[in-house]
């Protein structure tokens, strides 16, 4: 219980420093939110007044102590673009972020996996072939890789959408259809953040074996007279995915960073999304309201994910 406390609090000091971090990098950002509500041609006394009543006049110390006071207590302001409270806008859009980051999770983990263990255990060309196409795929930009299948999937094959969670006569449908139009648009972002994530899950997993295989007891286990399928599932990959867990954690900061630009890409109604659209408009509240919630969200993994090697590994506990 106490590990799991000091991780806790290590998670809270890396929230703060994020946070802290991110409201240092956004007022040194050129643009000024207070300029882009009243326009270019407004007089300079019409922008400092602007800038008064956001309480952008105060120096950086202050306004980051202010803001911190009110985000603990659960205050996290008011978007400066819409009006709307952030804590609203984030609420409506956090379960979009992660719903695609954890179906693609899965997925990545288990497509990997598969491409891991046969690389491992058949080699040769096969091996030569998905070593090649996983480097790829890990290689590739997600952004570039999401452009290209919708010009492919979208605009090409007029297979899938491109765009948004639904389409704009999703109320008017079954329940059925609805849920096929849902699937639909989850498609291609989904993909895209898959396929990247599949390339590095199975490089990891084809090395962890590589090394398990040659183990002492994997060779006792054959010499008992052991099928070779059992070997390898009960004794290889067992011990394998030991260390693949503690990829999850490292992995989970790169996902959400990639929902980022996945989401934008997309118009996927995400945390990402609006993320992208409150640093283009320079609105402060949702910028550091967004940053916040997607950085518990990777400490709450990287828990998850120590927790998950403690449970499969009894010497790390």
């Amino acid at each position: 219980m106490l590990p799991l406390l000091r991780r806790a609090l290590a998670g809270l000091g890396v929230v703060f420093g994020v946070v802290t971090l991110m409201f240092a990098l956004i007022r040194v950002a050129p643009g000024d939110p207070a300029l882009l509500l009243v326009g270019p041609s407004a007089p300079p006394a019409q922008v400092a007044a602007q800038r008064h009543a956001l309480g952008l006049d105060r120096p950086l110390p202050e306004q980051y102590a202010a803001w911190l006071g009110r985000f603990v207590r659960g205050d996290w302001g008011t978007s400066i673009a819409t009006g709307r409270p952030v804590r609203a806008m984030l609420a409506q859009a956090w379960p979009a972020t992660v719903r695609l980051v954890g179906i693609s999770l899965v997925l990545s983990y288990l497509l990997g996996i598969a491409v891991g263990v046969i690389q491992a255990v058949r080699g040769g060309r096969l091996d030569t072939v998905l070593s090649v196409a996983t480097v790829t795929l890990f290689a590739l930009p997600g952004y570039w890789l999401g452009l290209m299948l919708v010009m492919l999937f979208t605009y090409r094959l007029r297979w899938l959408p491109a765009f948004g969670a639904a389409g704009f006569d999703a109320d008017f449908l079954s329940p059925t259809a609805r849920a096929a139009d849902r699937l639909r648009h989850l498609a291609l972002p989904l993909a895209t953040l898959t396929l990247v994530g599949v390339g590095g899950t199975a490089r990891y997993v084809r090395g962890a074996m590589l090394d398990v295989i040659g183990a002492p007891y994997v060779t006792v286990a054959r010499a008992k007279g052991l099928g070779e399928t059992r070997v390898t599932l009960r004794h290889v990959l067992r011990n394998a995915l030991i260390p693949v867990l503690t990829l999850l954690g490292l992995s989970l900061p790169a996902l959400f960073s990639g929902a980022v630009f996945i989401e934008a890409i997309f118009a996927w109604p995400g945390v990402g999304r609006i993320l992208v659209e409150a640093v283009q408009a320079r609105d402060y509240p949702v910028v550091m309201g967004a940053t916040a919630v997607s950085a518990v969200l990777v400490v709450l993994g990287n828990l998850l994910a120590e927790l998950l090697a403690s449970w499969a590994d009894p010497r790390l506990r």
